[in-house]
């Protein structure tokens, strides 16, 4: 499973010294062919498995009040499920009388069209800032600013890649980076692994402890039926924890290969000794409105955490009245707040008129696939809600929680969403359809649902940091002209390491439940 959100620019392969063999390279699916099988197979599972309904209380289920139910839907009625899919999936209704979702019913809304909306909103946003050239200049800056301390500019380099994630779900916008640092890294007695190191681990350690990224939490927590702001404060820890593990493990390979080339896990040639005395090229300074922009860029996001806090119910308990000041902001509200700053952000970058408009419009394209992945995920489950067969899954994984005790329920969690990850490429997609079905089962180990939210996080994360079938990692070693293999030996003891921190996190955060 990647983190990937949207399809990666075409790049030009990578010279070699030796010819180009035939390409055999194993194919893999894409994300909208897994989930038009899945959407197959499980329409296809509504006549053969049986259905059942639990009792709720507060909107969640009972444990031990399953009972089987007789689906009466017609043939023709349940192929119709099947052909409105998709649509059920952007903005069906849930008849709260009938239980029935569909897109003429009387009720509150199932669909993921606030969802889809808020990705389509980022994708204007991010886009238009990138269109002002502000985020490769101000990571030009940064590398201008520290060209002559190595390891700071490594530390400064990654923590913010890493917070671009955690926000934005900041992924292929940083295969641009490459050319920038790698010429900037060799020049101060460092090696392309490094780079790859600091661009691509920086990146998925974001996204793995994503705080309010909406490809990534905000996706499984709309799943998962939870506030998007809810378990904000275990993740926050986490970031701050993940990302110095990862940042310590890149400086201290860093460290080794300057002090020894010969130690470097890839070589020097010497045409990287030639790359890294024309490194100054690369590097632009940054405009007064650059400035402005990432000022604006970066308030926009911290405005939006606090927008989303409920910080009466932090403070006070959780059955407290919210404060006059607090906003309590979902995403509606975020989807006008991202496409506003997309044109404040645009105007004071230099783009007018059509450039603006084709700025953001060329965002939400970019961002197109993440929002119907999403769409596509979510009419599966409205498929498998109208049949009736969502509560007999759970309770069919009752049995086999009942009794487990809630730190090893969290981390089984996350084992099991791990191969999962790797079948469906694509973070939102994954998050839209098994939230639905894993969420509702803390409910019954007596776990809060967004230690599943932070679980799937860290699965997602953990298996995105090898995947070959994620465009970040790929393109990334394609630029950076790492092998995969090579890439994969280096990295494997950081990826061991962060299974025993992330289970330590989810065994502890919910044994404190």
């Amino acid at each position: 499973m990647s983190l990937s959100k949207k399809s990666s620019p075409a790049l030009e392969p990578a010279p070699t010294a030796e010819p180009a063999a035939p390409s055999r390279a194993v194919r893999f699916p894409s994300t909208y062919s897994v989930l038009l099988a899945i959407t197959l197979v499980v329409w296809a599972l509504t006549f053969v498995v049986p259905s059942g309904k639990y009792r709720l209380a507060d909107g969640r289920p009972i444990a031990g009040s399953y009972q089987h139910i007789d689906n009466l839907s017609s043939f023709g009625a349940r192929l119709l499920d099947l052909f409105l899919a998709p649509v059920n999936g952007l903005y069906g209704m849930l008849n709260p009388a009938s239980g029935h979702v569909g897109p003429y019913e009387n009720g509150g809304m199932f669909g993921a069209i606030g969802v889809f909306f808020f990705v389509l909103a980022i994708g204007a946003f991010v886009n238009t800032t990138l269109r002002t050239g502000a985020i490769d200049a101000g990571i030009s800056r940064v590398a201008t600013r520290f060209k002559r301390r190595g390891a700071m500019l490594i530390i400064v380099v990654m923590l913010l890649i890493a917070i671009g994630g955690s926000t934005f779900g900041m992924g292929e916008e940083t295969l641009g980076f490459y050319a920038i640092l790698i010429p900037l890294l060799l020049s101060l007695g460092y090696d392309r692994l490094t780079a790859v190191g600091v661009i691509l681990i920086g990146s998925v350690v974001g996204n793995m402890n994503s705080t309010v990224n909406p490809f990534m939490t905000g996706a499984a927590s709309a799943g998962a039926d939870i506030p998007l702001s809810q378990g904000i404060g275990l993740r926050a820890v986490m970031f701050m924890v993940f990302t110095a593990v990862a940042i310590g493990y890149v400086l201290r390979y860093a460290r080794r290969v300057k002090r020894d080339p010969s130690r470097s896990a890839v070589g020097i040639s010497a045409g990287d000794a030639q790359l890294a005395l024309a490194c100054e090229q690369n590097l632009t300074p940054m405009t007064r409105a650059q400035k402005a922009v990432m000022t604006c860029f970066a308030v926009t996001f911290v405005f939006m955490i606090f927008a989303l806090v409920p910080w009466a119910q932090v403070i006070a308990g959780p059955n407290a009245m919210s404060y006059a000041w607090q906003l309590d902001w979902y995403f509606p509200e975020l989807t006008a707040l991202f496409f506003v700053m997309a044109l404040l952000i645009g105007l004071i970058g230099g783009l007018y008129g059509e450039t603006l408009v084709a700025a953001m419009i060329g965002g939400i394209a970019d961002f197109m696939g993440a929002a119907l992945v999403i769409v596509l995920a979510r009419g599966i489950t409205v498929i498998m809600h109208n049949a009736f067969i969502t509560d007999t899954v759970l309770h069919s994984v009752e049995s086999a929680i009942g009794g487990t005790a809630s730190s090893v329920f969290a981390v089984v969690m996350m084992l099991v969403i791990m191969p999962l990850s790797f079948l469906v490429p694509s973070s939102s997609g994954l998050a839209t359809l098994a939230m639905p079905v894993l969420a509702p089962m803390a409910d019954f180990a007596g776990v809060g649902r967004e230690v599943v939210v932070t679980a799937f996080q860290c699965a997602v994360g953990i298996v995105a940091l090898v995947t070959p079938t994620s465009a970040i990692v790929m393109s990334g070693l394609a630029l950076a002209r790492v092998s995969y293999s090579k890439y994969l030996l280096w990295v494997l003891p950081l990826l061991a390491l962060f299974v025993v921190i992330a289970a330590l996190f989810l065994a502890l955060a919910a044994s404190l439940r």
